[in-house]
C-alpha cells in the first residue's frame, strides 16, 4: 500500500488567496468599466442617446389638409370631401409584410388590383409611412379587422376625407377628378406638400388649380408603444385647408344641356359674352369621376378606354371638327374687311362652282341652287356657291390672318390643360406637314369650313362671343376668382385677341342681322327648327360637316351610310341680339338637331332672367 502524500496547507492557502484577489480585481475592474460606461452613456452621450430614445418612442405623423371645395355659380357643391375609413400598413412595423397581407385577406376581400396598387405604393413610400391598402371600409369590415388587430402588426384603420362628386358624370370633363398619386406624379410633385396625401388632381379644374385646392399638411408628434400603437399626442401642428373655388358653371343649365343632347355623341359650350365665364360645358358620353378617386380597377378602366364612343375624351375642348358653315360669318367679315366684296354684290348660284380650267364641281348644299345671292343672303341661306366664288379673291393668306383674330388655329387659354388648338391651314403649314404647295381648290373648301380646317366647340363658342361683342374679346374661363399664380400659366401667353380693327360698326351690324335672319327669317336655315315661338331675338348659324366624301353626281343619304360615317350637325348662336347674355356652340356627331339643343339651353338660361326683368320693369312703373 503506497504511503499517503502529505498535504501542503500553506501552499493551498496561498493559492486560494491569489484566486480571491484576482476575482476581486476583476470585479473591481468590471465595476470601474461599468461605471465609466455609465458615465459615458449618461453624461458624455446623453444628448445624442436621448434623441435616439425619443425617436424610438415618439413618432411623427403627417396630417393631410382638407382639400378645397368646388362650387357652381349658384353655390351648389360640385366637389366635396366625404369621410372614409382606410386600412393602412406601416411596413417597418409589419416586419413580415406578406404574412400580414395573407392574414388580412382572410378577413377582407382583397382584389388583385388592390394588392398590385398597394405594392406599388410601398415601393414609393418610406418604411415608416402608413401605406393605404383598402378604402371605404364598411362597418362590418372595420369590426372584423379591429378585433384581430393584435395579430396584425403595423395595421391600422383611420378615418380620412376622400373626394366625392355628387353630380357624377355631369361635370367629369370640366371639373375633372383626383386620383391616386403614381410614379409620373411623384416626378413633378413636392413630397413635403403631399405627406399623408394619397391623391392629386388628374384633369380639369382639379388639376389646374391643384396648388390652390391642396392646402398645406400639418403633423403631430405621438408617443407609441413597442407595437406602434399611439398612446398620446405630444405636439400637434394643424394643417392649412385648401382654398375653395367658385365656377361660372351652372348646374341647372348643365343638366338641361345633357338632357337636350339626349345620349347622342357630341359637345356643347355655353359662354357669358360679358365675362367669358363658361356657363355649361358638356361632352357626351361621359364617365363617373368617382371611379378614379381611390383607384379604378383594370376591368372598368379597360371598358372605358376601349369604348368606341370614347367617354374619357373631352369633346368640348379636345374634339377637333370641321367648323363647316358656322365659319361663314367670320369669312363674310374677312371679305368685307379686305374689300373683296360689297354687301350688295351678287353671285348667281346654279348649284355649283368650278375653278377655271377644272372639271371638278364644288356643289352647293342645295343642288338646284339659290339663284342670285348677295352677302347677307349667303349667310342666311348658308349658300356655299357665293363663298366659293370669293375664295380666290380673298386668298388663303388673308383667310388665315383673319381667322387667327377670331381664335382659330390656337388654344383659347381656358383654365384647364385639356385643350387642343384645332387647325387653321396656311401655305406654311401645308408645306411643313405634306411638303406640298397650297392649291386654289383648297381655299375654295376652306372658306366654308371644310378641308383641312378644324375647330373645337370651345373655339366656336369663343368666336361666337366675339361676334356678339362686335369684336371685344373676353377670356374663356371656368373659375370666377382671379388667381394669378394659376391663371397666369394659361393667360400669360399671346392669346388676347382684342378688338378686330378691320370690321367697322356697319359690318358688324350687317353680319349679325344676317345671323338673326338665319333663325327668324322664313328662308333662314334654322327657322323651321327653332325660330317659331321664340320670345327673344337670337342670332345663329347652322353647319353640316361631312365625315366621308360623296362622289360627284351622288346625293347624301344618311340611311345608306354607317352611323359613324354620317354628317355632323353644328350650330352657333347668341342672344338676345340687342344685349347678348349667352353664346352657345353645339356639335352632334353623326346626327342632326344641334340647333334644337341650343334653343333648349338658351331658353332655360334666358327666359327666367327676361321674365324677371320684365316683372321688375312693370313693378317700377
Amino acid at each position: 500500500m503506497p504511503q499517503d502524500t502529505l498535504k501542503d496547507h500553506g501552499a493551498e492557502k496561498t493559492l486560494v488567496n491569489i484566486r480571491i484577489w484576482v476575482a476581486i480585481g476583476f470585479m473591481v475592474l468590471l465595476g470601474v468599466g461599468l461605471i465609466f460606461r455609465l458615465f459615458y452613456l449618461q453624461v458624455v452621450r446623453h444628448s445624442e442617446l436621448s434623441t435616439q430614445s425619443d425617436d424610438n418612442r415618439v413618432l411623427i405623423q403627417p396630417i393631410p389638409p382638407n382639400r378645397g371645395l368646388i362650387y357652381d355659380t349658384n353655390g351648389q357643391l360640385l366637389a366635396v370631401n366625404k369621410p372614409s375609413h382606410i386600412l393602412s400598413i406601416v411596413r417597418e412595423q409589419a416586419k413580415d409584410l406578406d404574412r400580414v397581407l395573407a392574414a388580412i385577406s382572410k378577413l377582407l376581400p382583397l382584389t388583385e388590383g388592390e394588392l398590385k396598387r398597394f405594392h406599388q405604393r410601398v415601393k414609393r413610400r418610406r418604411p415608416f409611412d402608413a401605406v393605404p391598402l383598402k378604402f371605404d371600409l364598411t362597418a362590418e369590415e372595420i369590426a372584423r379587422v379591429t378585433v384581430n388587430l393584435f395579430r396584425l402588426p403595423g395595421v391600422d384603420i383611420n378615418a380620412e376625407l376622400i373626394r366625392f362628386y355628387p353630380e357624377g358624370a355631369s361635370f367629369a370633363h370640366s371639373i375633372g377628378y383626383v386620383g391616386r398619386i403614381n410614379d409620373q406624379d411623384l416626378r413633378r410633385l413636392d413630397p413635403a406638400l403631399y405627406s399623408g396625401t394619397h391623391t392629386t388632381g388628374k384633369i380639369g379644374v382639379e388639376r389646374s388649380y391643384e396648388s390652390i385646392l391642396l392646402g398645406e399638411p400639418g403633423y403631430q408628434e405621438v408617443e407609441a408603444n413597442a407595437r406602434g400603437r399611439v398612446l398620446r399626442v405630444l405636439k400637434k401642428v394643424s394643417p392649412k385647408p385648401g382654398r375653395d373655388v367658385n365656377l361660372y358653371l351652372d348646374s341647372d343649365l348643365q343638366k338641361v344641356a345633357i338632357e337636350a343632347i339626349n345620349g347622342r355623341r357630341g359637345a356643347l359650350v355655353a359662354m357669358d359674352p360679358k365675362t367669358g365665364g363658361v356657363l355649361a360645358m358638356v361632352s357626351n358620353p361621359a364617365f363617373d369621376p368617382n371611379l378614379f378617386v381611390t383607384g379604378i380597377d383594370t376591368k372598368t378602366f379597360n371598358g372605358l378606354t376601349k369604348n368606341i364612343e370614347r367617354p374619357l375624351y373631352n369633346r368640348a375642348s379636345l374634339g377637333e371638327y370641321p367648323p363647316a358653315s358656322t365659319i361663314k360669318p367670320v369669312m363674310a367679315l374677312a371679305l368685307l374687311a379686305n374689300n373683296v366684296v360689297k354687301p350688295e354684290d351678287r353671285v348667281f348660284d346654279k348649284g355649283w362652282f368650278q375653278l377655271p380650267g377644272s372639271d371638278h364641281r364644288f356643289r352647293n348644299w342645295k343642288r338646284s341652287g339659290h339663284g342670285w345671292v348677295n352677302l347677307p343672303q349667303a349667310i342666311t341661306l348658308s349658300n356655299d356657291t357665293y363663298f366659293y366664288n370669293q375664295a380666290g379673291k380673298l386668298g388663303i393668306d388673308n383667310l388665315y390672318d383673319f381667322g387667327r383674330k377670331f381664335g382659330f388655329g390656337r388654344r383659347t387659354g381656358i383654365d384647364i390643360r385639356e385643350e387642343r388648338p384645332g387647325l387653321l391651314p396656311s401655305r406654311e403649314w401645308k408645306r411643313g406637314a405634306y411638303g406640298q404647295p397650297w392649291y386654289p381648290g383648297e381655299t375654295v373648301i376652306a372658306i366654308i369650313g371644310q378641308g383641312y380646317m378644324l375647330a373645337t366647340p370651345l373655339q366656336l363658342a369663343e368666336s361666337t362671343a366675339l361676334i356678339a361683342n362686335r369684336g371685344k374679346y373676353v377670356q374663356p374661363r371656368l373659375v370666377k376668382e382671379d388667381i394669378p399664380e394659376v391663371q397666369g400659366e394659361f393667360w400669360g401667353k399671346d392669346i388676347n385677341i382684342g378688338r378686330t380693327p378691320e370690321a367697322d360698326a356697319q359690318n358688324w351690324d350687317l353680319i349679325i342681322k344676317a345671323m338673326e335672319n338665319v333663325v327668324h327669317s322664313t328662308r333662314g336655315t334654322a327657322n323651321w327648327r327653332i325660330g317659331r315661338g321664340l320670345k327673344y331675338r337670337m342670332a345663329g348659324k347652322t353647319g353640316t360637316a361631312q365625315v366621308v366624301s360623296i362622289a360627284q353626281g351622288e346625293e347624301y343619304d344618311a340611311e345608306k351610310l354607317k352611323e359613324f360615317e354620317r354628317d355632323h350637325s353644328l350650330f352657333i348662336a347668341f342672344a338676345p341680339v340687342e344685349d347678348p347674355q349667352i353664346a352657345v356652340a353645339v356639335i352632334l356627331e353623326n346626327s342632326r338637331g344641334a340647333s334644337n339643343v341650343a334653343r333648349k339651353v338658351m331658353d332655360a338660361y334666358l327666359l327666367p332672367r327676361l321674365n324677371a326683368e320684365s316683372a321688375q320693369t312693370k313693378g317700377e312703373k
